[in-house]
């Protein structure tokens, strides 16, 4: 999943992340680190946060355009 290199582009901590979405930073080191996925309620906020698809969350695209 991308991310930890989507979290670092926009200069946020995890801490940050996890307080703006209303999970723990323990569960993102855990999703970034690839020992948790995230279900898809949590998918879905990641990419809205980053603004960006679930397909390119996941990797399975280099387009995080979202197809509206």
């Amino acid at each position: 999943m991308r991310l930890r290199e989507l979290r670092k582009q926009k200069n946020i901590s995890q801490l940050k992340l996890a307080m703006d979405l209303g999970l723990n930073q323990n569960s993102i080191s855990r999703y970034e680190n690839g020992e948790r996925e995230a279900d898809y309620a949590t998918l879905i906020a990641f990419a809205d946060y980053f603004n960006v698809s679930v397909d390119y969350l996941l990797e399975r695209t280099e387009n995080p355009e979202m197809n509206i």
